[in-house]
């Protein structure tokens, strides 16, 4: 069996070795990325909401880069709500930033009543550019 390709985010690697994960596996063509929250760098979640999202949506690119991708690359997205209903806007604002252009990616939206202390968490796939 040949080893997982991990990829790492730089300035992170402790808090996936401490919480025993990796950020993300390269599979083939594909990159199966883990869960991202609004974490700071202690790995404390932001209070602020809407702020919150902006750090998920801002580890999620750096997980990205250092596998050589973008969010152009993402083909599937599963994002996890402490509160759908309330926070839709919030994150809608962040998904418009990220996918404003079409074609949009898949997207499934599931409400949980836990995340570690996070109110939103948004995990993809995404196919890796064949030029890396």
């Amino acid at each position: 069996m040949t080893k997982r390709d991990a990829i790492f985010p730089p300035g992170r690697q402790a808090l996936y070795d401490i919480n025993r994960y990796s950020a993300a596996i390269r599979s083939g063509d594909f990159l199966f990325v883990s869960g991202q929250v609004g974490s700071r760098d202690d790995g404390s979640p932001e209070p602020d909401f809407q702020q919150q999202v902006q750090l998920a949506f801002h580890n999620l690119a750096a997980v990205l880069k250092a596998a050589d991708c973008t969010f152009d690359d993402i083909v599937d997205v599963t994002t996890f709500h402490t509160d759908p209903e309330a926070q839709w806007d919030a994150i809608s604002a962040e998904r418009q930033k990220a996918f404003g252009e079409p074609p949009y990616t898949n997207w499934t939206a599931v409400g949980v009543n836990w995340l570690a202390g996070f109110d939103f968490e948004i995990k993809v796939i995404a196919r890796i550019p064949s030029n890396t």
